[in-house]
């Protein structure tokens, strides 16, 4: 498999070669695809070329060993060495998810519970925030719908990393195990008999996708502007600034009503159609493609109930991976790293039981 490790330096350095065209240079588009992908071949090439200076290094020391049995000393750490490097390059080689450097698109949607679904998918939406800013992306909420009790009917969020993220750290390469049904049991600040209650919400996460990438027939819209509602205070407009656009041909529909601008209502609304409108050709794709495996983990099926948080006993297990931790409130706090890893792991070693099968 390391053939196509080789294929990629050859890329890399055409890749490099193209950058220092003054044709390219002068078109800001390509030269940002080819930055772009000369970015993410990076990791691979650099791989490559360790793995490629360990293995001279042992056929160095074995060859001098045949003539010196002092040599024969540095051959077995030298050997580590070149297995290690050899295990790190083919797990860059596994095939990776096109998406995985993208931008994503998060909603949290509040499910069977009430008030306290809604409460819930407040809590989600915290714990996401905090994760973003402690990975250093950007966030902005694009729509919300609240509660009188301070919780979130539907929330909608732009998470955007800053510059080329490495592989495997860009948002959705690791959010995207995020979308599915959240289960919650605890007491409910509603309840009065302090019983354990149990209700969730939903997650969905899409990749973000550029305006070029998705084309949209301005005749298939069916947009509706309305006034936004609320709890009160500024979420209330007097005038028709929120948008509601209904995809035809699908039939997806979206809305925004958190700007005051009408205009700005649209442009939020269109990001997440598009965002919405790419996933679902991505998903028609998978359903056809015999490479989809059962024993993957999961992403963006909000009908999947994936994780559970239990309060009274500080826990949070994952049913997909079978990881289980007792630092439920450490985990809302944005110290998701350890739970998403986990469910990385489970899908990055289907990945290469599938490599194995094909070998």
């Amino acid at each position: 498999m390391f053939e196509s490790a080789q294929a990629q330096a050859d890329e890399h350095a055409e890749l490099e070669l193209q950058m220092a065209d003054p044709a390219v240079a002068s078109d800001p588009d390509r030269l940002r695809e080819i930055n772009k992908r000369y970015a993410a071949l990076g990791p691979t090439v650099t791989a490559y070329a360790a793995w490629k200076s360990a293995t001279d290094d042992l056929d160095a020391a074995r060859e001098l060993a045949a003539e010196d049995a002092t040599f024969a000393t540095e051959v077995p750490a030298l050997e580590q060495a070149a297995n290690d490097a050899a295990e790190h390059l083919r797990r860059l080689l596994i095939p990776r998810d096109p998406d995985d450097d993208r931008d994503v698109i998060l909603e949290v949607k509040a499910g069977e519970g009430g008030d306290e679904s809604a409460l819930f998918a407040g809590d989600l939406l915290r714990m996401y925030l905090r994760y973003a800013e402690q990975r250093g992306w950007r966030t902005e909420v694009l729509d919300v719908t609240e509660t009188d009790l301070g919780g979130y009917k539907d929330v909608q969020v732009s998470v955007k990393s800053r510059g080329h993220p490495m592989p495997g750290e860009g948002p959705w390469a690791r959010l995207k195990y995020e979308g599915g049904v959240h289960r919650v049991q605890r007491v409910p600040v509603t309840e009065t008999q302090g019983r354990i209650h149990t209700s969730a919400a939903g997650v969905w996460v899409m990749p973000e996708a550029e305006e070029v990438e998705v084309t949209i027939d301005p005749n298939d819209l069916k947009i509706d502007v309305y006034r936004s509602s609320g709890p009160g205070g500024q979420s209330v407009n007097t005038t028709d600034s929120a948008v509601r656009i209904t995809h035809l041909p699908t039939g997806t529909v979206v809305s925004c009503q958190n700007e005051k601008s009408q205009l700005q209502n649209k442009e939020s609304a269109m990001r997440v159609l598009r965002a919405r409108l790419h996933q679902l050709a991505v998903d028609e794709a998978n359903a056809a493609s015999a490479d989809i495996r059962a024993s993957q983990v999961r992403t963006v099926d909000r009908s999947e109930r994936i994780r559970t948080y239990n309060f009274p006993e500080n826990r949070i297990s994952d049913h997909r991976t079978g990881f289980k931790a007792y630092n439920l409130d450490t985990v809302l706090g944005g110290e998701l790293d350890p739970v998403v890893e986990s469910a990385m792991s489970a899908d990055e070693a289907a990945r290469l039981a599938a490599l194995g099968e094909g070998a």
